[in-house]
């Protein structure tokens, strides 16, 4: 049957692992589990007593002391109960194996880790340190120890330092879950506390606050702290509890912490003001009353990990998912991803074209409307102006005037007529061009495989870009041809069933100045405008054969076909050079894949505890 010590220990475990993978709260972009996991909050001001409270719960000498901010790094401070006659000892999460038998080391490593990170300054860094105490002297709790609330800045420390420290202690303390511990000391007017002043801003019930009275022995002769005590002048839902530190004598000689456990009990059972509470004064007793908060708090706070756990477990992988495995380290492996990356953009760019994503459509769109309406554009009433028709069947007689029809005429007319569709054939080719460059663009920025790549997104961009570009030569120049053969060769049949023109009596005068009257003119224009719309309406039809045949089929047929074929003759260095990840994405996938495993971890672990064993209720 698991107890709930081993909840606690639960949650001692998954929180060293939040720290080793940066997790402890704070802005982060990542899923947190660290917030989610109870917490006891050791919140007082400088000189309170917080280090001395502290050093009293775990028995041992080992917190660094001094002036100023002695603690600018929250410390997260695990107390794990071990059977009589084991040998007391230390671990640092960041000096992993390493069994601390002397405390005057930790002590000094607190330190020397503290300086690490905010060199020798007096700076303050929101980045724990985590401790873990091996004894049998103590009882199964988790604290976190703030650096202590100030007032004014001193020398070598910022001006922002007074708002810094108390934005760390708030980001720890208004979390739902954690357990605030307000130390204050008893010489000082409640009122003033700004530990207690800080948690009733987070905590306005003082349902998560604990309040702790230290340095009760120091108060003037002839005062005392019960009303604070029995919750008279300031009430909290928990009682409060009194603490007899260590005299600064019994610091200077290195008094042991035991014998002042001894003492403080004697101080309580011998006060004539103070003897009444007794069993719930002390350092000891405030350790069991947090142990047993802290079981409470992660009984009722399980579930809702759990939860958590699984939402973000989810979150997590589908992320993971969009990000993509791990880049190849051998040759064949990095060009397989290549070649995997770009059939995943040539399905995308499909799909834009086939209609199962937008863009397509506006290829239909030159073909039904672009195209029609530049063929109604062009200048045909001005080519075949009474004016101009006169002027090309004149021209086209030479001195001769022509005996039966001005065919010479007719073919000048048709030709200079069919070379106008040379402008919207081309302008064809070119819209459908620009349509497949920017699908060919969209689709790049759609492949989800590939955003983790921008060498490789370029490269493939540049080859599609090429491609596109001989296959709208190609294009242009069947299109321009097909107009081509319109001109070489025209259809006969069309003249054929024209009505000839009649001599009229015979009479060649008579027939010579009909074929040079107004109407005669106005019939020739009337015939090559027929011809020429007949012509354009079979080119309205054969054009975007022509461009889909020579474009948009090449392009989905063959688009990457060179880029496949120079890939294939790349050594393993430039392969590598195509997969030049973004760093960050990498970054990203790491810390995902790290946190993802902490989760699931987690899960397994709780999973063990709540279901498949019974704990206590």
């Amino acid at each position: 049957m698991a107890t709930m010590e081993s909840l606690i220990e639960l949650v001692n475990r998954i929180q060293r692992a939040c720290t080793v993978l940066g997790d402890y709260g704070g802005d982060s972009a990542l899923p947190t589990l660290w917030e989610a996991l109870p917490t006891v909050a050791v919140v007082g001001g400088q000189s309170s007593g917080k280090s001395s409270v502290l050093e009293s719960i775990v028995g041992r000498d080992f917190l660094p002391r001094g002036s100023g901010i002695v603690t600018r790094r929250p410390l997260v401070l695990q107390l794990h109960k071990t059977e009589q006659g084991i040998q007391e000892y230390a671990e640092f999460l960041h000096l992993p194996m390493k069994k601390i038998l002397d405390f005057s080391v930790v002590r000094k490593e607190i330190q020397d880790e503290t300086d690490r990170m905010t060199g020798r300054s007096k700076q303050i860094s929101s980045i724990p340190i985590h401790l873990s105490i091996y004894s049998p002297n103590v009882v199964n709790l988790t604290l976190i120890d703030l650096p202590g609330l100030t007032k004014v800045a001193v020398e070598g420390q910022p001006d922002s330092i007074v708002e810094d420290i108390e934005n760390m202690v708030r980001s720890y303390i208004e979390k739902p879950n954690c357990i605030i511990l307000a130390i204050t000391p008893a010489n000082q007017d409640i009122a003033t506390s700004d530990a207690i002043k800080l948690a009733r801003e987070v905590d306005p019930t003082g349902e998560r606050t604990f309040g702790v009275l230290t340095k009760l022995d120091l108060m003037d002769k002839g005062t005392n702290a019960l009303d604070v005590l029995e919750g008279r002048s300031y009430r909290l839902q928990h009682p409060w509890v009194g603490i007899v530190n260590r005299s600064q004598a019994d610091i200077n000689k290195n008094v042991d912490m035991l014998a002042s456990r001894r003492r403080e009990r004697e101080f309580f059972a011998t006060s004539p003001e103070y003897g009444h509470l007794t069993s719930k004064m002390g350092s000891e007793y405030l350790a069991k009353l947090l142990s047993k908060q802290l079981e409470a708090v992660i009984k009722a706070r399980i579930p809702g990990i759990a939860s958590l756990i699984n939402r973000s477990i989810g979150e997590l992988e589908t992320e993971l998912d969009q990000l993509g495995r791990p880049v190849a380290i051998d040759a064949g492996a990095r060009l397989y991803t290549i070649l995997e990356l770009c059939r995943a953009f040539d399905r995308v760019f499909k799909e834009h074209l086939d209609g199962g994503r937008p863009g397509g459509h506006r290829i239909y769109g030159v073909f039904d409307y672009q195209l029609p309406a530049a063929l109604k554009k062009l200048p045909f009433d001005r080519h075949l102006s009474l004016q101009n028709v006169r002027k090309v069947i004149s021209e086209a007689d030479g001195y001769q005037p022509h005996l039966v029809a001005p065919e010479q005429g007719y073919r000048r007319l048709i030709d200079s007529a069919l070379n106008y569709f040379r402008g919207p054939a081309e302008a064809s080719v070119d819209a459908v061009h620009s349509v497949l460059k920017e699908l060919v663009r969209r689709s790049i920025g759609e492949t989800q495989e590939l955003k983790r790549f921008p060498t490789l997104q370029a490269e493939i961009a540049a080859a599609a870009s090429e491609a596109l570009e001989r296959f709208r030569e190609d294009s242009k120049k069947t299109t321009l041809r097909m107009v081509e053969m319109e001109s070489s060769y025209l259809t006969v049949d069309f003249f054929r069933k024209l009505p000839q023109e009649v001599e009229k009596g015979g009479n060649p005068a008579a027939l010579s100045a009909d074929r040079y009257a107004e109407g005669h003119f106005r019939r020739i224009a009337s015939n090559v405008s027929n011809y020429v719309m007949m012509v354009s309406e079979t080119l309205r039809n054969t054009i975007p054969k022509a461009v889909v045949h020579c474009q948009v089929r090449e392009a989905k047929r063959a688009l990457l076909d060179y880029f496949y074929m120079q890939v294939g003759k790349k050594e393993g260095r430039q392969l590598a050079e195509l997969l030049d990840e973004d760093p960050a994405l990498a970054e990203r996938r790491q810390q995902c894949g790290k946190r993802l495993e902490l989760y699931k971890s987690a899960r397994d672990e709780i999973d063990s505890v709540l279901w498949t064993r019974r704990y206590d209720p």
